[in-house]
């Protein structure tokens, strides 16, 4: 493998949104788009990167939305992380299908599809080259998958958080669903995401990751080559690191 094919990052979490694997449906997971998402996973692993994964669950259930509708927030949420454990099954089956060897880490108690979440086991798969599922949050109400993501990447001494987008190429100046306009930033800090409410991901996990300096890495899922490149060190979407011109080449 020539240096410009190194990998740059060691261990990375990657963090999808249930929307990732809807494909062009509506809900629900798409069998090839979630093929898709497993074979790009696959192809990250053959280059020697340990990596996790937290999937959302917007494709099946939102407590938020759940929330919005005079459900009561903790339990909308906890079936959240339930349908969170679905989509972390169906990768699975995904991944294993290609080859790759996985484990599921619940934050809540399944035992009959998953592993309790335990930060030293994580570990040791990853060293043993096996894919990590986290699943079901943080395990609490009000807390998003974005805060597990980042949680987890901490935990387990992750060198960047990949974000996967369904569609958008990055992080924008303005909601690209409302404003056709909106243009697409290549770095930028932390901190200029949070005073300017850009959509990385929620408040609380950004800044975490910011508290830390954990770069994070926002790219289109739907380019099959962008989370191989992204792990290279290529610019493919937005790197958010604690300095505007760090992260990626």
């Amino acid at each position: 493998m020539s240096l410009l094919q190194q990998p740059r990052y060691r261990r990375v979490l990657l963090k999808l949104s249930g929307e990732a694997l809807v494909g062009d449906g509506a809900y629900g997971i798409d069998a090839g788009r979630i093929k898709e998402v497993a074979a790009q996973i696959g192809e990250v692993v053959g280059l020697g990167v340990q990596v996790a994964t937290v999937v959302g669950a917007g494709n099946i259930f939102r407590g938020v939305a759940g929330s919005a509708t005079g459900m009561d927030r903790a339990t909308a949420d906890y079936m959240g992380m339930v349908a969170t454990v679905i989509n972390a099954m169906a990768l699975q089956d995904a991944l294993e299908k290609v080859g790759v060897i996985t484990r599921i880490q619940s934050a809540i108690h399944m035992q009959e599809v998953a592993e309790p979440y335990i930060r030293r086991r994580a570990i040791r798969h990853l060293e043993k080259d096996r894919v990590v599922i986290f699943a079901a949050g943080t395990g609490n109400p009000f807390f998003t998958t974005d805060t597990a993501a980042a949680l987890r990447a901490l935990e387990i001494g992750a060198d960047a958080i990949l974000m996967g987008k369904k569609k958008y190429d990055g992080v924008y100046d303005d909601d690209p669903e409302t404003n056709p306009e909106a243009v697409l930033i290549p770095r930028l800090t932390h901190r200029e995401a949070l005073e300017r409410g850009l959509k990385v991901m929620d408040s609380t996990a950004l800044s975490l990751c910011m508290d830390n300096c954990l770069p994070i890495l926002v790219f289109n899922m739907g380019v099959p080559s962008n989370i191989s490149l992204a792990i290279r060190g290529e610019l493919v979407g937005t790197v958010v690191s604690c300095e505007a011109d760090g992260g990626a080449d």
